[in-house]
């Protein structure tokens, strides 16, 4: 099982959803590439979270909180995709970074491409606001497109249940459960939300 966590813009929640997901299937951790926030990665919030998580080192670490594609160009680092090898590790949760057509090189590679380069399933995380409808519908349009699989969406934050209805009767993706929101997000929390996530997935 590999499921890649993807969004319909950055900041979004990838990274709770990520942990409640790894929490939920007992699965391992992986951020392919990171940029920015390098003294408090994304890995190492999923370590907070989730006691015991096993976890893989980034293949690209990088230091400035930009697109990948300019982080690494301002860190003299090429990267590619054939620099992302998958972890042997049965159950994995991917994570990628910003959203699914977030560049990854001057070539045009894009994260997305990450997962179908190691055949991952992928999930979709959406959070309400103002064009989230537009952004959510435009996101699972190209993962379709391209002929992605996907497994389904999860809703982080504020219930809106209009705009849930036209995202899923337009894409024809199932939302697969809600995560409330919170004001601080704690192991515990991520306790609560894993049982809800693991009768979804499971």
């Amino acid at each position: 099982m590999k499921y890649f966590i993807t969004a319909i813009d950055t900041n979004v929640g990838k990274t709770v959803i990520s942990a409640i997901i790894v929490k939920a299937l007992n699965a391992a951790y992986w951020k392919p590439i990171q940029c920015g926030d390098l003294d408090f990665s994304d890995t190492m919030k999923v370590e907070n979270l989730v006691k015991n998580v096993v976890t893989f080192q980034e293949t690209h670490a990088l230091e400035y909180p930009l697109s990948p594609h300019e982080s690494a160009r301002l860190s003299g680092v090429d990267v590619s995709l054939k620099d992302f090898k998958l972890p042997s590790e049965e159950n994995l949760i991917i994570e990628g970074a910003g959203g699914l057509m977030v560049p990854l090189n001057e070539s045009g590679d894009l994260v997305i491409d990450i997962a179908r380069e190691i055949e991952a399933e992928i999930i979709v995380v959406i959070k309400n606001y103002l064009g989230s409808i537009n952004h959510s519908l435009l996101t699972i349009d190209y993962l379709k497109r391209n002929n992605f699989k996907i497994k389904g969406l999860v809703i982080n934050g504020q219930v809106t249940p209009s705009s849930e209805r036209v995202i899923e009767k337009v894409s024809g993706c199932k939302i697969l459960f809600r995560i409330p929101f919170t004001e601080g997000i704690s192991s515990g929390f991520v306790n609560e939300q894993a049982l809800i996530a693991r009768k979804a997935l499971t």
